[in-house]
């Protein structure tokens, strides 16, 4: 039986566009529970999902270029 996520934001859409490493320490300042991890592109992640992760997508410039999402 897999537990639910606790409740609050799970998006940041807001946050596309900007500096992931800034992207992904605001995240974690709303969401104490969570790490936020700048990924770049291209890179190769662990598959499921995790409520206290969130995985913020950057192009090579290191800007988000995807919603960054609980999961």
């Amino acid at each position: 039986m897999a537990s639910a996520c606790p409740p609050g934001k799970s998006s940041w859409p807001e946050l596309m566009g900007t500096i992931g490493e800034e992207a992904a320490a605001r995240i974690m300042l709303e969401r104490p529970f969570v790490r936020a991890y700048p990924i770049r592109v291209g890179s190769s992640v662990t598959p499921g999902f995790h409520c206290d992760r969130v995985l913020v997508w950057i192009d090579p410039n290191h800007v988000v270029i995807k919603i960054p999402t609980i999961g």
